[in-house]
């Protein structure tokens, strides 16, 4: 190798050097190449580790700690005393709620009257089951069927009251509505009038008739019947087989929920008051009086529970007021007692006309035929005024079993209230004479305004509005139905 080659190696070399990484160190803590190498400590955590138990157990018994732990002690014991004490206090100071009255199925709102079967549809006893959807929504919470026996004009040995007549169906038939009926939570009672079209109900002869009625009850009652119903009481209630009527229908377990149910046609208080004394019944209907007799009305409240009252209209041949059917309505739902409605009593159905005319007013009238289209309105408008005072009726307590309180009477208007315990108030006021009334209303109950529920007159007492209850006034032919709410 010439001296070329060694000089090319040395500064190969050299280079070589230059591009190795530092490690050396020097004493001082330099690196070769003059780079420092610092050494950074880790960061170390530090623990805490509390008090041990011997220690915890050594403070906990200083004086200081102890009575610390008896002054909350003793704070936690008279804040739970005093709450204990604060709560007695309401409860003994709250107001007491009374005590709900007993009350029966054909207590708790509208009974409903089909006494032609075949007039309320031509399906006969198939067409009763197949509007029970209408009954439900209609709130019905008993129905009245009949008479469907058979029986000849006048002739007392045709009278068979156990059978079911042909022209409305079979046993069957019966046998199924009271099935279904039952399973929507509607009980049925039978209708036994003995002679449905002659004057003479008891066919001359009421004893004979009487011992009929006594087989046919116990017949029907096995066949799933929630009770009977039977015509003018002032003359079977005196016959020797009344009283064993009567023990058919005493309450035991079996029979607490069936009904003897009875009529009279004479809206006398003291002639009413006699027949309930006597006769024992569960429910004794009542034609309405039309006008109505404010005075009459108060004796028999005052006289009996009415919880065995019931109202009827009567047919729509015998009213003489002329007055809208929506005044007779709200009337029967706000009175206490049980309200009983006649099939198409719902729609406002005059004399002469069949129930079955009800089922059209579901299909639209022709349009050019005006007056068949306004009857149409006003006959939906009749059932959904009566649909809501159905369904009030079944849930305010007031209106279920509150106190009759008359705030006003004339000849030709009244107000009452009613009224059940902390619950909302209803105060009906109508007027179904030719002039306007005002109604100078006074009860220590009474706030200074009322609100519309329900009224005849949209105009002047639209529903939702508050009205003054110091002077009320009410036009011709209306009626409307105010609450309020329990004020303490």
């Amino acid at each position: 190798m010439n001296k070329e080659d060694d000089m090319r190696e040395v500064e190969l070399n050299e280079m070589d050097q230059e591009k190795q990484p530092m490690t050396g160190e020097t004493p001082t803590g330099t690196e070769k190449n003059g780079c420092v190498k610092v050494k950074v400590p880790e960061d170390t955590e530090v623990k805490f580790t509390g008090l041990s138990k011997e220690e915890l157990m050594k403070v906990a018994g200083t004086a200081g700690w102890v009575r610390t732990r008896w002054a909350l002690l003793v704070l936690f014991w008279l804040g739970w005393v005093g709450m204990l004490a604060g709560a007695i206090v309401i409860i003994v100071q709250a107001p007491r709620c009374k005590p709900i009255p007993e009350m029966n199925w054909w207590n708790e709102g509208l009974l409903y009257q089909i006494s032609d079967v075949n007039e309320f549809s031509e399906n006969g006893l198939k067409g009763v089951e197949e509007k029970l959807d209408y009954l439900t929504q209609m709130k019905v919470k008993g129905l009245i069927l009949g008479p469907i026996h058979t029986v000849d004009a006048d002739q007392l040995d045709t009278l068979d009251l156990v059978s079911v007549k042909s022209a409305v169906g079979t046993e069957n038939d019966l046998k199924s509505l009271l099935e279904q009926a039952h399973k929507k939570g509607i009980p049925i009672v039978l209708n036994l009038t003995p002679s449905y079209d002659k004057a003479s109900v008891w066919l001359n002869n009421v004893t004979a008739v009487a011992e009929k009625i006594k087989d046919a009850c116990t017949h029907w009652l096995e066949k799933g019947f929630d009770g009977i119903f039977l015509p003018d009481l002032r003359n079977i209630k005196t016959t020797k087989s009344w009283q064993s009527i009567q023990a058919i229908f005493n309450k035991t377990e079996e029979t607490k929920q069936v009904a003897l149910m009875g009529s009279v046609t004479s809206f006398s208080a003291d002639e009413v008051s006699l027949v309930l004394n006597r006769s024992g019944v569960d429910l004794l209907l009542t034609e309405l009086s039309d006008p109505p007799e404010t005075g009459e009305l108060k004796k028999l409240y005052s006289s009996h529970p009415q919880t065995i009252l019931g109202w009827s209209l009567g047919s729509p041949a015998s009213r003489t007021t002329a007055a809208p059917v929506r005044l007779f309505q709200m009337l029967l739902f706000t009175l206490p007692g049980t309200p009983v409605f006649s099939a198409g009593d719902e729609v406002g159905l005059k004399a002469g006309e069949k129930p079955q005319i009800m089922w059209d007013l579901e299909n639209p009238a022709e349009e050019k035929n005006t007056a068949a289209k306004t009857l149409q309105e006003e006959r939906i408008a009749v059932r959904d005024f009566f649909k809501t005072l159905s369904d009030l009726r079944g849930k305010e307590r007031s209106l279920l079993h509150g106190e009759y309180i008359s705030l006003h009477s004339s000849a030709t208007s009244l107000a009452f209230l009613r009224l059940w315990d902390q619950s909302s108030r209803y105060l009906t006021a109508m007027n179904w004479g030719n002039d306007p009334v005002t109604m100078i209303l006074s009860n220590s109950d009474l706030p200074a305004q009322a609100q519309v529920r329900l009224t005849t007159d949209a105009v002047n007492l639209a529903v939702d509005s508050m009205v003054s209850l110091e002077k009320l006034q009410l036009g011709p032919k209306q009626a409307v139905l105010l609450s309020y709410p329990y004020a303490g």
